[in-house]
């Protein structure tokens, strides 16, 4: 590789919500705009190294490889990092986002997509300042929840809030309030608006839905089956499993940098 990149393994410590859901989570989870990565690739300093933190399935990685040179894509979960997709540009490692395996001072861009809610995020700024080079970019983003028509809406609000609301884990709050009281200890540069967009058959929607946290949650505490109601509810609106329904997510991005 051409980037200064350190290969020793990490062991991983950190709140697992979605080893146990890997396939589906890389089957069904959305993906992002084309136009963010082209934007977050101009924005960086030089395109040489850029790090994918919480990669999960390799979504973020894969989207940044055309821009960066190198793309070094950690994850704390084995499970996640074994099924993501390979890449001649990306180098996946399993490590925590607080110990990453780089260099100091190596890299371009820092990206975290809907996943700083389950950082331990004093260390991992610590870890951030040391390996962005002067004037490296940090950027993190997380979606909102998912929008329909009006119908289906009130359906997924009533799943997220009266259903699976007890189940959220505390870390949820962080992406309920659209990262707008998240206070980063760099200098934050203003960022563009992004939306992410669909279209899904009424499958993808409940495969999508499976891989929320709660869900996992729900299912492992009551040993219920949150979804079932739900998915009842929505052929009744929604009559053809094989129709394909427009979906979007609100994207909010948060920016940085070093000084």
């Amino acid at each position: 590789m051409s980037a200064d990149v350190r290969l020793q393994p990490v062991a991983p410590a950190f709140k697992d919500h979605f080893s146990g859901v890997a396939a589906d989570y890389r089957t069904f989870r959305p993906t992002y705009p084309a136009a963010l990565f082209g934007f977050l690739a101009e924005r960086a300093p030089d395109r040489a190294l850029a790090w994918d933190c919480a990669t999960g399935n390799g979504q973020v990685a894969r989207g940044l490889a055309p821009w960066f040179d190198v793309v070094v894509a950690t994850d704390a979960s084995a499970a996640q990092v074994a099924g993501a997709l390979a890449h001649p540009r990306i180098a996946y490692r399993v490590a925590p986002a607080e110990r990453s395996p780089l260099s100091d001072r190596s890299v371009r861009l820092v990206a975290v997509a809907q996943a700083l809610h389950w950082f331990d995020r004093p260390a991992f700024f610590a870890e951030v300042r040391r390996v962005l080079v002067p004037g490296g970019l940090l950027a993190i983003w997380n979606y909102g929840v998912i929008r329909m028509d009006g119908p289906m809406d009130a359906l997924i609000d009533h799943l997220y809030g009266e259903v699976l609301g007890p189940h959220w884990p505390p870390e949820r709050r962080l992406v309920e309030s659209g990262l707008a009281d998240l206070v980063l200890p760099f200098t934050d540069v203003p960022a563009p608006a992004f939306e992410m967009s669909a279209r899904w058959s009424r499958k993808a929607l409940l495969g999508y839905l499976g891989t929320w946290s709660a869900v996992t949650r729900y299912r492992s505490s009551t040993g219920g089956d949150p979804l079932a109601p739900f998915a009842r509810a929505v052929s009744e609106i929604w009559p053809d499993a094989e129709e394909r329904r427009a979906v979007t997510w609100p994207l909010q991005l948060r920016l940085a940098t070093t000084p």
